[in-house]
C-alpha cells in the first residue's frame, strides 16, 4: 500500500498594514530580510498563535516602525509567492493614534511617509500599490485623510 502523498502546504497567513496619516501619506518600510530584501513595501508580518488579524497588524506596525496605530478595517487578502515564500496577506487600513515620528525596527531597514506619487520611484510592487489605492480610497471615504 502506498503512503498518502503529502499535499503542498498552502500560503502562510500574514498581515499587512496600509497606515495613512491625515494628509494622505502612506507609511512604507524598506525590508531588511527576504523576501524582497531592500525593497520598499507595506509594514506587516506573521500572526502569533491565538492572535487576531487586527492585533497582529497593530503589533507588526509597532515593531517595524515604532508607531502606535489603530486598525480601521480590512482591505482584502493579497497572495504573494516569490523567492521560495508564499503568503496570504490579510491587509488592513490603519490610522496613527498620535504624531510620533516613525523609526525603523525589527526587520525593517528604513521607514518613511510617502505620497502616492512617490510609489513608482521607490519601486513599490503593483500588488502593494493596489492595496494602497484601496486604503487611500477607504481613508478618504471615512474622513480620515484628505
Amino acid at each position: 500500500m502506498e503512503a498518502p502523498s503529502q499535499a503542498e502546504p498552502g500560503p502562510v497567513p500574514a498581515v499587512g498594514a496600509v497606515v495613512i496619516d491625515r494628509t494622505g501619506r502612506v507609511l512604507l518600510v524598506r525590508r531588511g530580510r527576504p523576501p524582497g530584501m531592500g525593497s520598499w513595501t507595506l509594514p506587516g508580518g506573521h500572526i502569533e498563535a491565538g492572535e487576531s488579524f487586527e492585533a497582529a497588524v497593530v503589533r507588526e506596525v509597532a515593531e517595524e516602525t515604532g508607531l502606535r496605530a489603530r486598525a480601521v478595517c480590512p482591505l482584502g487578502v493579497v497572495q504573494i509567492a516569490r523567492e521560495g515564500y508564499a503568503y496570504a496577506i490579510h491587509e488592513h487600513l490603519l490610522e496613527p493614534v498620535d504624531d510620533a515620528t516613525p523609526r525603523a525596527g525589527d526587520d525593517a531597514a528604513d521607514v518613511r511617509w510617502v505620497t502616492r506619487r512617490e510609489l513608482a520611484g521607490l519601486g513599490v510592487r503593483a500588488e502593494a500599490v493596489g492595496v494602497i489605492d484601496r486604503g487611500l480610497a477607504e481613508a478618504r471615504g471615512r474622513g480620515l485623510a484628505r
